[in-house]
């Protein structure tokens, strides 16, 4: 893939794509979660032009503006999994992939099923699905994911969602600044794609089938911070136990949720060390 890739087309939908670096260097595809949108990954991406990387940052199903079903059913785990695949194809090659929060939950899942795409794995916050079950019946993870059932509720999150209202200030608590605020009131409230965002925590009910049963068999690394308030350290531990394949646990001190925005350049450390790219010393841009 020789072109830069601004959007691409699955499944009746059209998703946006924020391609930069070197057009000839290895591909980076990095996954969102809630509530932001690709411009979370700036920080990072930076970074990895530096070292030689392309990177590709999608705006995903219920946030891209050409990519909002309405039913809830349209956001199950596997057409997620399916919208990423998509471009995984679209590109051509196998990539390093990496994504954060619902982000990771897609990735993980990728991962086990389509190991043939990826050149690596990393999970930023969200550990493997049956690790974070699992730390849901044995340890504080299932008090942190109170959330889950709040947000898929009908109409109430939404009505949350005002100014200084009770979903901000839930989002402050969890560590997001002013700016993440503002971030998340332009692009994702004020853009329409709040009803798409809390749809993929109503449709996760839905599930069907072992879909976080299955194996990772590709390098892999979680990127886990030890101030965040929604993932418990024991998902992060056990989920070594479902990869077959070179595991890293990367635990940094003092960070929130908001890994991508508050601590990108350990993160693209972490990316770098899957990419063969760390050199001690940055390349010229």
């Amino acid at each position: 893939m020789t072109a830069r890739l601004t959007s691409y087309a699955h499944d009746g939908l059209t998703f946006d794509v924020v391609d930069e670096g070197p057009l000839d260097g290895p591909v980076v595809v990095l996954l969102h979660g809630f509530p932001e949108r690709a411009t979370s990954w700036r920080g990072v991406t930076e970074r990895l032009h530096r070292h030689g990387l392309r990177t590709l940052a999608v705006d995903q199903r219920g946030y891209s503006r050409g990519a909002r079903p309405r039913r809830r059913r349209d956001y199950r785990l596997p057409l997620l999994v399916g919208d990423v695949v998509a471009l995984l194809e679209r590109v051509g090659a196998p990539v390093h992939l990496v994504g954060h929060d619902w982000g990771a939950a897609v990735g993980w899942l990728l991962a086990a099923r389509r190991p043939d795409l990826l050149l690596s794995w990393t999970a930023v916050s969200v550990p493997h699905p049956r690790a974070f079950v699992h730390a849901a019946l044995t340890s504080s993870q299932g008090r942190r994911s109170w959330y889950f059932g709040f947000f898929s509720l009908p109409r109430l999150p939404e009505r949350a969602a005002r100014p200084g209202g009770a979903l901000e200030r839930g989002l402050r608590r969890s560590g997001m600044t002013d700016a993440d605020i503002e971030r998340f009131r332009t692009e994702v409230v004020a853009d329409g794609a709040l009803p798409g965002a809390l749809a993929w925590y109503r449709a996760l009910w839905l599930a069907t089938g072992p879909a976080g049963r299955a194996r990772v068999r590709v390098p892999t690394t979680l990127v886990w911070s030890d101030g965040d308030v929604a993932v418990a350290r024991r998902g992060a531990e056990l989920s070594a136990a479902y990869v077959d394949a070179p595991f890293r646990l990367a635990v940094l001190e003092g960070v929130s949720h908001w890994i991508p925005t508050h601590a990108p350049e350990p993160l693209a450390e972490a990316i770098l060390d899957h990419a063969g790219r760390r050199t001690g010393q940055e390349e010229q841009a």
